[in-house]
């Protein structure tokens, strides 16, 4: 591991610091975490933009799904 220096607002200092103790863990290891959600959030966009992307660009087409209609059916 590496050591950063950060700067951070006393708020958001004392909101994390207290958050960590209340999950128990250190600042850095709270975060640590939080950094790799906000990747992963990151991430998680990109692919929805390109999902968005590529049915912008090639469109369902009527009845090109419907042969699953079928299989949604609950059955009780």
């Amino acid at each position: 591991m590496k050591t950063v220096q950060m700067t951070l607002d006393e708020g958001l200092l004392v909101a994390v610091d207290k958050a960590a103790r209340r999950i128990g863990t250190t600042h850095s290891g709270f975060t640590r975490d939080a950094l790799r959600l906000a990747l992963e959030n990151l991430q998680m966009a990109e692919f929805e933009q390109k999902h968005r992307e590529g049915y912008r660009r090639k469109p369902v087409k009527p009845g090109e799904f419907s042969d699953w209609e079928e299989e949604q059916v609950w059955v009780e």
